[in-house]
């Protein structure tokens, strides 16, 4: 078995674990908690705060240690997150939850970024999109399978069990990653801390793809931490649907990932990635339109096509931007670059999610989604206004 192989399989693992937390948290915040809309949203946010908080840092140290050691940690990392949470759910503890959600979610952070930095040491240049898809389709089948798995089987008494089988799956993470092989350390170096990020914050802040890269992740993401706040409420007060809907409806959103990822492997060859980077977000902002017509007693079916659209593009516009920042960024820089990007991608959910809760708590769960909506087409505009529109090829990088 060789590094890809290995590290597809820890992501699995890894991302099992993640989804299982992306879905369960506002769930087990309502059944068990009996969360309010705003405190949901808190919840949320401790989940996503995660990359807010971990990502810069983590780029320094996947940049300054051992590539094998790093991974081993990130999977120790979020096992004891996992097991914190699932004690806090027994405890009732509802502090110590979203403490030890944070913690689970920093372990996955740096899991994410640490891969991102291996594949380059062990894959061709040519072979960076197939690579990075295989590394993403993991994601992709969580996003998929877990929310399914989670709609159908959590109730008020299974709610309380659900994150023992994120914590399995963590520690089947770290039993593969141990398996790793020592890969080329960085260069030991004595920058302070603070000078390191800011090196790959400038970077990023003037080349023209990372740019609008890192602008068009920060407003798509903003959309759907609010989104995946305000759908609860939406389907449970303006639907009068059944909780499960919530599952069910990202569960499409994972099949049409897997779906884009597995386009990306085989295609993205032939496939200008301008289209791609467009294709994303535009989209995203057709989905939630569609979302927002969809009156009160419309078919359940409609939703679940919404995030399927929701699903499909993205996938494909995050493969390409992960090839495209791992051309362009020097190899010594890329665990930073990565973590900017990485934080652009998931730092601003804490945000959209404290958004959504408010917004939905003042107006309504579809003031929520309107909120989104905006916040997906300036996502669309950072790509559509910027240079992204007219990179045509790989080759040209």
């Amino acid at each position: 078995m060789n590094v890809i192989e290995r590290l597809t399989l820890a992501a699995y693992g890894m991302h099992v674990a993640d989804q299982i937390a992306l879905v369960a948290v506002p769930l087990v915040a309502a059944l068990v908690f009996q969360a309010s809309p705003e405190a949901i949203g808190v919840l949320v946010a401790c989940q996503a705060m995660a990359h807010l908080l971990g990502s810069l840092p983590s780029g320094v140290i996947v940049d300054r240690l051992q590539p094998r050691s790093v991974a081993i940690a990130a999977t120790a990392i979020s096992l004891t997150g996992f097991l914190g949470v699932t004690l806090s759910v027994i405890l009732a503890n509802l502090p110590f939850f979203a403490i030890t959600v944070l913690l689970s979610g920093c372990g996955i952070v740096l899991f994410v970024l640490v891969a991102l930095s291996i594949i380059p040491m062990v894959v061709k240049t040519e072979g960076l999109a197939p690579a990075n898809a295989r590394i993403e389709i993991p994601r992709a089948v969580a996003s998929f399978a877990v929310p399914l798995c989670v709609g159908i089987f959590v109730t008020g008494e299974t709610a309380r069990l659900v994150f023992g089988v994120a914590a399995l799956c963590a520690l089947g993470a770290l039993t593969v990653t141990l398996r790793l092989p020592r890969l080329p350390a960085p260069p030991r170096t004595k920058e302070k801390l603070l000078k390191m990020i800011l090196e790959g914050s400038a970077l990023v802040a003037r080349h023209p793809l990372l740019r609008p890269i890192a602008a068009c992740a920060i407003f798509w993401n903003l959309a759907f931490a609010a989104l995946l706040v305000a759908m609860v409420p939406l389907i449970l007060d303006y639907y009068r649907a059944d909780p499960g809907v919530f599952g069910m409806a990202l569960s499409a959103f994972g099949g049409a990932a897997i779906v884009g990822s597995w386009l990306s492997s085989r295609f993205s060859h032939r496939i200008s990635p301008n289209i791609i980077l467009l294709f994303g977000p535009g989209s995203s902002t057709l989905a939630i339109l569609a979302l927002l017509a969809i009156p009160s007693n419309g078919p359940i079916e409609a939703i679940y096509a919404s995030f399927f659209l929701l699903g499909f593009g993205p996938s494909m516009w995050l493969i390409v931007q992960n090839s495209i920042r791992q051309l362009v960024t020097p190899a010594q820089m890329l665990g930073r670059v990565n973590a900017v990007i990485q934080t652009a991608i998931y730092g601003v959910r804490p945000l959209g999610a404290l958004a959504g809760g408010g917004i939905v708590g003042a107006i309504s769960p579809r003031a929520g989604i309107t909120f989104a909506a905006l916040a997906f087409g300036c996502s669309l505009a950072a790509a559509l206004f910027s240079q992204l529109r007219a990179l045509r090829s790989y080759a040209e990088l």
